[in-house]
């Protein structure tokens, strides 16, 4: 049996937090949560986790500044924003990928996560992968 994906979910709606964490639950994920940003760092240093969905619209640290303290700790990461498109502006974010809190819908949810989540794996046992010789022409 593989070991749950572990999800750190931050938003400091209580409400919309246990919405997000029965949804992930349901689903087979090991949910984490936090309501403030300070709090998910706190638990991101001590904890191993696969991703990291967070809400922009928080006080004292917003979404994007928390995600981009959590890839100065781990790049690796995925990371997930969710938000009003309106109330966002025009920053860079640091995240991997932007979601509209109000239309994305429980299953695109899911499927993002699910897509971004996934470990990479090498070749299978006994295959030979190699590139398509275009490929290499095309990096020199």
């Amino acid at each position: 049996m593989r070991p749950k994906k572990v999800i750190l979910c931050v938003d400091d709606n209580e409400q919309e937090l246990s919405v997000l964490k029965f949804m992930l639950a349901t689903n087979g994920y090991r949910v984490v949560s936090a309501c403030t940003g300070q709090e998910a760092i706190g638990i991101f240093a001590g904890t191993q986790v696969d991703l990291v969905l967070a809400d922009y619209a928080m006080p004292q640290m917003n979404g994007n500044q928390l995600v981009g303290r959590l890839k100065q700790i781990a790049p690796h990461i995925p990371m997930i924003l969710l938000g009003d498109p309106q109330r966002m502006g025009g920053e860079i974010y640091a995240s991997d990928a932007l979601l509209a809190k109000k239309n994305c819908s429980a299953q695109e949810l899911l499927e993002r996560i699910k897509v971004m989540s996934a470990r990479k794996r090498g070749p299978r046992k006994g295959s030979l992968r190699l590139a398509p010789v275009e490929e290499f022409a095309a990096a020199s």
